[in-house]
């Protein structure tokens, strides 16, 4: 059996606002952007650059309930983890355009993080992980 994840969702609070920060902030790509009709709302893929696994789906919040979790859709935790092959590069990029850190870089046994917040405040891992480090190989 072969089975993958393929996109995780980020509620959001407008399309084309997320779409500026990940694609022309972040470098993301955009993979997909198709206005569904039936649902009155779009199909919003990104993904970082160069990447072969799992994918963005940026979700406008649709109901009420779902405005609360904009921003904190993992309860103040780190909730996304972006790999990097050379962290100080994109760490020193991202500071440049102002991007948040809440915790600078530190070297860990497993890689090189720091903690930084997207445009509404969940938390990312920035991470260049150590060469002998499982995820290195996959």
């Amino acid at each position: 059996m072969k089975q993958n994840i393929v996109h995780i969702a980020l509620v959001v609070n407008d399309y084309d606002e997320a779409i500026d920060f990940y694609v022309n902030k972040l470098k993301f790509e955009l993979i997909e952007d198709t206005y569904q009709p039936e649902q009155d709302k779009r199909w919003v893929v990104v993904a970082p650059p160069n990447s072969h696994g799992v994918t963005l789906l940026l979700a406008r919040a649709s109901k009420a309930e779902q405005l609360d979790f904009i921003g904190n859709q993992a309860g103040g935790r780190v909730f996304l983890f972006l790999s990097t092959d050379d962290f100080w590069r994109d760490y020193e990029y991202m500071r440049s355009i102002g991007i948040n850190f809440i915790r600078e870089p530190k070297v860990q046994e497993y890689g090189t993080v720091a903690v930084f917040e997207d445009l509404y405040g969940n938390l990312w891992d920035l991470i260049q992980y150590a060469p002998e480090h499982p995820m290195v190989q996959r």
